[in-house]
């Protein structure tokens, strides 16, 4: 249950470069000018061979593995940084990696690696990912397939050139791979509570050869049900490091922040709820650590704790960013501190890929409850 030196290396570098390229303070001037992503980021990101980090080396990737994405994802989340990184190297190459013909493989796997092309899954269509109500229809026709629905909150959507859209077929589902630029795609932005841009999706009889479908037609449910473990996992990664990092400056407010001539550190109350906030956090390390190895292990408790992870940082998560403004004070609850910033990024991530509910009781289903 610890890195080896390679992932611990490659913790110290994402570290160092996201303390200098992209502080908190990068992610306040994008939204105070009104942009809505970083690319100079991705590109640097790029250069530094992270959107491989989990493809095979067959296709251009470095084959790191999702313990190594999840320690990128824990830097991220402790400042905050706005990247493609989860959604398109990490989740959507993954579904691609897991389900796509030699062909398609190909053809995306290299161009995601590079960050020369995003891609993303477009599966929920509730808002709150529920993946057993996809109405999302494809019909088979001479040139190959026609498909027709919406899709909700695509985290990334606005900007991806590829789609990875998920339809259903009765009790069965299927992944098409649709390029943005195909005509019957339409977009609606959205902006999120921490400055991210999600997207509405409609395909309006959209066209797409059979050389589009992601392995078979019908058959796309282990697949998905893996790439919903890749999520799980690594978002709570992500909140891992929001956690985290909103516990340290809550602790060094503490011991710096004086009041009735003490500093309101050693005021016992308040060294009882960062005690136990500090174990929590421990625990969620342990939790998120067991699942990404699991990935990389194929094993057949990956499912189980994929979902106790991201529950689980779900709510450890909350409770960080919440004690952070409060402990903060009135400071806290004002826009020039950037403990608020951290509150509004757990806000999404907990929604992210399944919520809190979604994956405890995912968790009690597969431990058969």
């Amino acid at each position: 249950m610890i890195l080896n030196e390679e992932q611990q290396l490659l913790k110290d570098s994402a570290k160092a470069f996201l303390n200098e390229s992209s502080p908190v303070s990068a992610l306040r001037t994008m939204r105070d000018s009104g942009n809505d992503h970083m690319p100079e980021l991705w590109s640097k990101m790029s250069e530094m061979g992270w959107p491989g980090v989990v493809i095979p080396d067959a296709y251009s990737g470095l084959e790191f593995g999702y313990v190594g994405a999840g320690v990128v994802l824990e830097e991220m989340g402790r400042t905050l940084a706005l990247s493609p990184f989860l959604s398109s190297a990490v989740v959507a190459a993954s579904l691609i990696n897991r389900l796509g013909s030699e062909q398609l493989k190909e053809k995306y796997l290299p161009v995601i690696a590079s960050g020369e092309l995003t891609a993303v899954l477009a599966a929920d269509e509730t808002g709150h990912f529920d993946l057993s109500r996809i109405s999302t229809r494809a019909t088979a026709s001479e040139s190959g397939y026609t498909l027709s629905g919406q899709k909700r909150g695509v985290i990334d959507g606005h900007h991806a050139d590829l789609l990875l859209v998920v339809t259903s077929e009765g009790d069965a589902v299927s992944v098409f791979a649709v390029e943005k630029s195909t005509a019957g795609v339409s977009f609606e932005t959205r902006l999120m509570v921490d400055s991210q841009r999600a997207a509405d999706i409609t395909l309006d009889n959209v066209t797409v050869n059979e050389n589009a479908l992601l392995g078979t037609f019908g058959g796309a449910a282990e697949a998905l049900e893996f790439t919903i473990d890749v999520a799980a996992a690594c978002s709570a990664a992500e909140m891992l490091g929001v956690a985290v990092e909103t516990f340290e400056r809550t602790v060094m407010y503490l011991k710096d922040r004086e009041q009735f001539g003490s500093k309101i550190g050693t005021f016992q109350g308040l060294q009882h709820r960062a005690a136990q906030l500090f174990a929590e956090i421990e625990v969620s390390k342990s939790a998120v650590l067991a699942a990404l190895q699991a990935l990389d292990t194929d094993s057949d408790k990956r499912s189980v704790l994929a979902s106790m992870a991201k529950a689980k940082c779900s709510k450890v998560v909350q409770n960080a960013t919440e004690e952070g403004v409060q402990m903060h004070g009135g400071i806290g609850m004002t826009d020039e501190f950037d403990i608020g910033f951290f509150m509004k990024r757990a806000a999404v991530c907990r929604q992210s890929y399944g919520d809190y509910h979604f994956h405890a009781d995912r968790f009690a289903t597969l431990r058969g409850y």
